[in-house]
């Protein structure tokens, strides 16, 4: 918990206190160092050693002054997840003491060990070494006694091992071509362009001493086994209701934790099933986005221990209610603090956005496949397309405003005002409201929402990394695109008006405003000859197609070999983790279920022996119905558990044929783990609540 001096402090003075910040640089460096490193920051000068000296040692001093003791390279390898090594501060002194002491080189460069961690085959068990490079552009941070600086990771040979080296090299990227297009549209103005993120993270709340008791969750994240709870979220009573008093102190103590690292936490709600959350930040730059948001994620854990809870962020934590997803807001603006996906009053005239606007339509269609490829994974699976988030069909939700302006664009019609919507309340001591001109489609995998578009598809658990990487390339493949047609173009409204016209001819098919939760819309979708990659299997090859290689070597995110070991990480993923589950099933099963059913099944037979030994004609019509049920469902489920078990390869050896692992476990695994699932809640219906040895999904959902 925050202890009480902190508890004490305003929001604004608690806010970034433990974030080695532009105030505190400004404050702590020599005013020609804090020149330099600014350089560094916002032009990408390179770094004097003598400069990085004094960075740390002022860096050190502060943090040590914060209790500090050690420092850690923070880094984002393959896995999704954060990486540390933690080394002191101390360094001995001749007369057998310790100073305290940072250098230059120490906070410009790590070496962990890169052989350990997930590399799709760049490196071997025996080529260990890596390096861990300081990213300046993310602001370090004090956390749990240590001074965390983060940085990229890479190869002794250079290849990139991590999630921000590409997320950096995609924002460049697009901030150069979107500059071109600037310059041709005559500003001179703008010199960066930066794409902002604001990622919303839904994550479920359940009491610690329950989790302990279920083996699934603790190994996997979400239930295997569970049968209904009478109520789930049919009366949608939970969604924006009143926060629990016990969820609402989480929720205090996570802001105040957040706000000291400088995380901008804005929002915070109850979702729509029992025991799901939200949180929502204020947008910042895609790079600092991604950190915090991995810090969220982390902080919400750590929270929620102290509190007696446990903060499930798997996308499937309970079958039969709404999933967690992450909501990607990205946007773009110029360094003089425009944003490029504000339509404005008169958005015909606003060639920048119509540019802007034009490309993410091309793009999004031409690149189906990446967008579904950036949030695909084992537990994602379960959620996209099961009428709780969008569907695996990736489309645009424009709203009727502007898909109205591009047909406009598309057929020569003279484009109209967008007059003003005003909201009828019909009750006198109420405001009218402004409308804005786009609804809401929660239904949409991408979707328009005013001045940013809203990628909705991600897992609860994934990095931001990938999509946004794929986001800024593929536009900044469109906007490449874009500048070498309207290049030397005398009349250049003109030319951007027919630019457009020829995009929303060719692409429209990829703009759906409907309900993409309709089984209508996949007959639709497939007849405007739209992707329907329903799982991680379908999708991830496709990531390895030729037009996907030449856009990220063309714009230098990737090489073509670490593409493909990014296609070997998450493919081998997905086969670990549906391994490690399986596993955990039949492991329960045998070990806990069965035996458990099948004392409760004696217990009955036992009853059954005492009635008819005191009278011979009571009636035992209950119990023996009950018995013979139980023993059915018994010896169904040790059938299923040898049937999965059986079905079940080594996954050590799926590196051979990763793929072929792959569609195996979702042909043949799956199927099997769903069958014994079906099983053994049926058993729960049926047993002694004594004799079931997990807490239900009643207890968990509605026990705090």
């Amino acid at each position: 918990m925050a202890n009480c001096s902190e508890n004490r402090k305003s929001v604004p003075e608690l806010f970034g206190s433990a974030v080695f910040n532009d105030d505190v640089m400004m404050e702590r460096l020599p005013k020609d160092v804090y020149r330099s490193l600014r350089k560094t920051i916002d032009e990408g000068k390179d770094l004097d050693l003598t400069v990085a000296n004094a960075v740390a040692t002022a860096m050190k001093d502060w943090a040590v002054e914060l209790g500090a003791t050690h420092y850690t390279h923070w880094f984002q390898p393959l896995n999704g997840v954060t990486a540390e090594k933690h080394d002191s501060f101390i360094s001995p002194t001749s007369d057998g003491r310790v100073i305290m002491q940072f250098s230059g080189k120490e906070l410009i460069k790590g070496e962990p060990d890169a052989s350990s961690f997930p590399s799709g085959g760049l490196r071997a068990t025996f080529e260990a070494r890596g390096y861990t490079a300081w990213d300046p552009t993310s602001y370090a941070f004090v956390k749990g006694g240590s001074l965390y600086i983060p940085t990229a990771f890479c190869s002794y040979s250079g290849e990139v091992l991590d999630k921000k080296t590409p997320l950096l090299r995609s924002m460049e990227a697009l901030s150069t071509q979107a500059l071109g297009i600037l310059r041709l549209l005559g500003d001179d103005k703008t010199q960066q362009v930066i794409t902002t993120v604001g990622p919303e993270q839904e994550y479920f709340l359940i009491d610690k001493e329950l989790y302990k008791k279920r083996r699934d969750l603790m190994f996997t994240g979400r239930t295997l086994f569970g049968a209904r709870a009478p109520k789930g979220q049919e009366l949608e009573d939970h969604y924006y209701g009143a926060i629990k008093p016990r969820v609402a102190e989480f929720m205090r103590d996570l802001d105040r934790e957040l706000w000291k690292l400088g995380i901008l936490a804005k929002t915070k709600h109850n979702e729509v099933a029992p025991a799901q959350h939200e949180l929502a930040p204020i947008f910042s730059t895609t790079n600092t986005a991604c950190d915090h948001n991995q810090l969220t994620m982390e902080v919400m854990r750590n929270v929620a221990d102290r509190h007696g809870l446990v903060c499930l962020l798997h996308e499937k934590p309970f079958a039969g209610v709404n999933g967690s997803g992450k909501h990607n807001n990205w946007s773009l603006q110029t360094d003089t603090g425009k944003n490029l996906l504000d339509p404005g009053k008169r958005p015909w005239e606003n060639l920048p956005f119509l540019l802007i606007l034009a490309a993410v339509v091309k793009g999004v269609d031409e690149y189906q496949d990446l967008l579904r490829i950036s949030v695909a994974s084992a537990g994602n699976d379960h959620r996209l397309g099961a009428n709780e988030a969008p569907p695996a069909i990736i489309s645009m939700f424009l709203g009727d405003d502007l898909t109205a302006l591009l047909t406009d664009i598309e057929t020569g019609k003279p484009c109209g005002n967008l007059a003003e919507k005003k909201l009828q309340t019909g009750v006198r001591v109420l405001p009218d409201l402004n409308m804005d001109n786009t609804d809401r489609n929660r239904t949409s995998p991408f979707a328009f929402t005013g001045n940013k578009f809203e990628f909705r598809s991600l897992g609860s658990a994934i990095s931001i990394a990938c999509p946004n990487i794929m986001l800024n390339t593929i536009v900044a493949e469109e906007l490449r695109q874009f500048s070498q047609e309207l290049k030397g173009q005398a009349d250049m409204p003109k030319a951007v008006n027919a630019l457009v016209r020829r995009v929303v001819s060719g692409h429209k098919r990829i703009i759906f405003n409907g309900d993409g939760y309709s089984e209508q819309w996949v007959e639709e979708a497939r007849r405007r000859g739209l992707l329907n990659l329903r799982t991680t299997v379908d999708a991830l090859p496709r990531y390895l197609d030729q037009k996907n290689v030449e856009l990220f070597r063309r714009h230098r995110i990737y090489t073509e070999a670490e593409m493909e070991a990014r296609y070997e990480t998450i493919m081998e993923e997905y086969v670990k983790t549906l391994n490690i589950e399986s596993l955990t099933m039949t492991g329960m099963v045998r070990q806990e279920i069965i035996p458990a059913v099948s004392g409760y099944v004696s217990e009955l037979a036992q009853a059954v022996a005492g009635k008819r030994a005191v009278l011979s004609g009571l009636p035992c019509t209950a119990e023996s119905q009950l018995i013979e049920k139980l023993s059915t469902l018994l010896d169904r489920a040790y059938a299923q558990v040898e049937e999965l078990e059986e079905s079940l390869g080594d996954p050590r050896a799926a590196s051979e044929n990763i793929l072929s692992a792959a569609t195996h476990y979702r042909d043949t695994v799956i199927p099997a783990m769903e069958r014994l699932r079906l099983t053994i809640d049926e058993l729960e219906q049926n047993a002694a609540r004594e004799h079931w040895p997990y807490p239900t999904y009643a207890d968990l959902m509605f026990s705090i």
